[in-house]
Parts: structure tokens; sequence; C-alpha cells
């Protein structure tokens, strides 16, 4: 129900603002760069060490050389460059980057998240996630409403291991978009054939309605 992933990112690259510099996480998110509007520009960046970053290459185009930090083959702009994690991640910690874009396990009413780790569960480690949370001032989080068991990943109180505290701006799903306040989850938009009492029924966390919900634009 709602939307697909494709069109969770076609959304978030309504918020890419001309002469932005921003970082893409894995999943979703790396998806976004395949939207942005042509009359920008935009400058994406990814912690293994890339600065222009394009939309995914076409198959039977791709360089196994470059990559992003999800490992996927990537395209570059005309102007782009390479360099190491030290730079890479003095950009982010140096607060150069306008816009983070992540995906996540969960996130909390307040704005924590939880991206990274589910205990008993191998992974590779935390990457540059806790890098990203605590140095942006503008971080969207991209994902899915509900969990595989159709549970809410917007909680009261994230259950997860936290990835960094109170630092999530706003919240698109396949759902609605929201933002995050000091009262919880406040929805701005839903998504097309959504309603606000279907968003209601899958969210944990506290819920902020207006009178007037409008219909997502995607």
């Amino acid at each position: 129900m709602g939307l697909s992933k494709e069109q969770i990112a076609q959304r978030i690259a309504k918020e890419v603002k001309d002469g932005y510099y921003v970082n893409l996480g894995i999943g979703i998110p790396t998806l976004v760069a395949n939207y942005v509007r042509d009359d920008i520009s935009v400058e994406f960046q990814s912690e293994n060490g890339v600065l222009g970053m394009g939309p995914f290459p076409f198959e039977g185009e791709e360089d196994a050389d470059i990559i992003n930090a999800g490992k996927q083959t990537i395209t570059t702009l005309p102007g782009a460059s390479f360099f190491d994690s030290a730079l890479s991640f003095g950009m982010i910690r140096g607060q150069h980057v306008d816009l983070t874009i992540l995906g996540a396990m969960e996130v909390a009413q307040n704005g924590d998240i939880a991206n990274w780790k589910i205990p008993g569960k191998m992974v590779k480690g935390m990457g540059g996630a806790m890098d990203l949370v605590s140095s942006a001032e503008n971080i969207i989080v991209a994902m899915m409403h509900t969990n595989r068991a159709g549970e809410s990943k917007l909680l009261r109180e994230c259950s997860l291991p936290l990835t960094g505290v109170g630092c999530v701006k706003k919240i698109v799903t396949n759902l609605a978009v929201l933002e995050v306040t000091r009262e919880g989850f406040l929805l701005l938009e839903r998504a097309p054939g959504v309603s606000v009492d279907d968003i209601k029924a899958v969210t944990e966390g506290n819920l902020l309605v207006s009178d007037e919900v409008p219909e997502m634009q995607v």
C-alpha cells in the first residue's frame, strides 16, 4: 500500500535545493540521485570518497571501480573528485554537507534514529552513520512505514540500539511525509490512496494531524 521505494526517493528529491551538498545513505536514499531536477546543481557526496555522484549507470555501462558507500556502481558528473576517507569524513564532521538522507529501522517521535544493528544478527558495522547523524543539520529519513511483520517503525521510543539522538527532521515513508516536532510526528502529506486513518493505524508514536492533510504529489 502506498508508494514504491522509487516514489519515496522521487518525493525526497523535491527537498533537494539548488547548490546543496547531499550525502545519500544505503538503500532507498541512493535512488534520490535519479530524480533530482535537471535545472538545479547538486553535489552528491559518498563517505567512501566521492563528490559529484550522478544517477545509477545503465546496464552494461557499469564501472566496477566507481562505487558508492553501499558498494553499488555509480556514475560521476563532470568535475567529480575522488579522495580518501579522512578527507571525506572531514567534510561530514566539518558540517559541509547541507542535507543527509538516510534509511532507518526505527525512528522515535523525538527524532532518535536506529539504523545500523538488530541484536543477534550479523552486521558489517555502523559505517559512517554515526558521523553523519552527529554532524548533519538537516536529516531526512527514507523508509517503509512498517516492518515486514506489519509493525510500526515510527515509535514513541526506539527499541533497537541508537545511531543518533534527536537528529531526524523529516521522514518520508510509503504512506506519508512527516516532520519531527517537540510534540511528535506532524503529518504533512499522505500518499495517494492512503487515508489519515490508515496512517494512524500503523504509527505507534504520537501523531499530530491538522484538519486538512494534502495528498502527496509524486
